[in-house]
């Protein structure tokens, strides 16, 4: 991505020194660059509306309380298994505050 950002601000400084050296009458470049955007193809035609999400929002919360939900599940049943196991015990020397 930023490669292509590089090598189009490269292309676009030698078409505007190509451009400068045939400036026609009043100052005005002959050689126009093509603007481009999201909402038009090169022929200049408007492209279609994009597909509106009809769940936007909900369809977001719906996705995440699950996934975290999920998560903290399988997280929660790791601990056990690696503690039952004695695979990972937390030690006893922390709680020597009294």
């Amino acid at each position: 991505m930023v490669l292509t950002r590089v090598f189009r601000a490269v292309g676009r400084s030698t078409l505007l020194e190509a451009g400068a050296s045939s400036v026609g009458q009043h100052g005005q470049q002959l050689v126009r660059l093509p603007l481009r955007r999201k909402y038009t193809y090169r022929s200049g035609a408007l492209k279609p509306m994009p597909e509106i999400t009809p769940f936007g929002l909900f369809g977001i919360i719906c996705t995440v309380i699950p996934g975290l939900l999920i998560g903290a599940t399988i997280s929660k049943n790791m601990a056990n298994f690696l503690e039952e196991n004695d695979l990972f015990v937390p030690s006893d020397d922390d709680d020597d505050d009294d």
